[in-house]
């Protein structure tokens, strides 16, 4: 006899899911049906962490997921190497917090830039969390200076140090009572700021690798945690790039949001704000009020992804 119960997604290991079940507050060790694999979705993992599902437990003891629940939001990027397949990073959450560093490794403005518009797209509120501030304590213009491209353009930057602990307040109660995608490039430190407010958590985190001074994969799957107090956050897999899917040349723009607020002013209504005169955003970057770096980062994403968009 088999019982249809429902959980959350807690992790995704490939084919294999652990599912923490509604009722029962028992984890349990799912496959999934092989028909939920036919629907057309246009993903490399159609079931994802944070989804709501639907599973049964056969007479054999197996489990298996059998329908997935309506999602209120999902954050999706270009699969690697898969230029018209998607990856669904996490599904259900409240916020993003993009772990970001400024040295060893350094986080590219473009990086952040990319994973921003992802967030404005699919309407997913996001928080930087520049880590590793330690490092920069004898230097703190290079932290003002970041901040001063990001706080403008509408996006709060709490400065933590995951192995002294500065701040850690803060970025904590930033998790309280919500869902929070915790996502980030390998090796600034995202493992290690979980250990910090969850030291039972059972992550890995590993060092930088001094040759090359970037990170070392520590985390291999997608896998959400319980905070003790209250709320979840999504531990991602370190990421290297960030594809954008589904967001075209002529509405870009859209999801800078300092760009969003000069657009009016442009002298065309469909200003691309790249050649055409009396363009209010280009006058706004020569005026300093909107970060040139930004700008930098729209014009690159326009350029190259735009075989993407064919």
């Amino acid at each position: 006899m088999t019982n249809k119960r429902t959980g959350i997604v807690m992790s995704s290991t490939g084919s294999n899911y652990t599912i923490l079940d509604k009722s029962s507050g028992k984890i349990v060790e799912a496959g999934m049906r092989g028909k939920l694999r036919l629907k057309g979705v246009r993903s490399t993992n159609p079931v994802a962490v944070g989804d709501m599902v639907d599973y049964v437990t056969e007479d054999s003891g197996e489990s298996a997921i059998t329908a997935i629940h309506q999602r209120t939001n999902y954050i999706i990027r270009r699969a690697s190497n898969l230029s018209k397949e998607s990856h669904i990073i996490a599904a259900n959450i409240d916020q993003a917090a993009l772990v970001v560093t400024l040295v060893a490794p350094e986080t590219k403005t473009e990086f952040i830039d990319r994973f921003l518009v992802t967030c404005e797209a699919y309407r997913i509120p996001a928080t930087i969390v520049l880590n590793k501030c330690d490092i920069l304590h004898d230097a703190p213009e290079y932290i003002e200076e970041f901040k001063h491209i990001y706080e403008p353009a509408g996006y709060p930057v709490i400065v933590v140090s995951a192995t002294g602990g500065d701040n850690i307040e803060a970025f904590s109660g930033l998790l309280k009572d919500k869902t929070t995608l915790l996502s980030g490039n390998s090796g600034v430190g995202k493992s290690s700021l979980i250990k910090r407010i969850e030291p039972d958590a059972d992550v890995r985190t590993a060092d930088i690798s001094k040759s090359h001074l970037k990170g070392r994969h520590t985390t291999t799957f997608a896998r959400m945690y319980p905070l003790h107090e209250g709320g979840y956050i999504i531990d991602t897999p370190g990421i290297k790039g960030f594809g954008l899917i589904d967001i075209e040349s002529d509405e870009l723009w859209h999801f800078f949001p300092e760009m969003m607020r000069y657009a009016p002013g442009c002298q065309f209504y469909n200003c691309t704000h790249v050649h055409e005169p009396g363009c209010a955003v280009r006058q706004a970057v020569d005026d300093g009020e909107i970060s040139e770096s930004r700008y930098t980062s729209y014009l690159k994403i326009l350029e190259e992804d735009e075989k993407y968009r064919k």
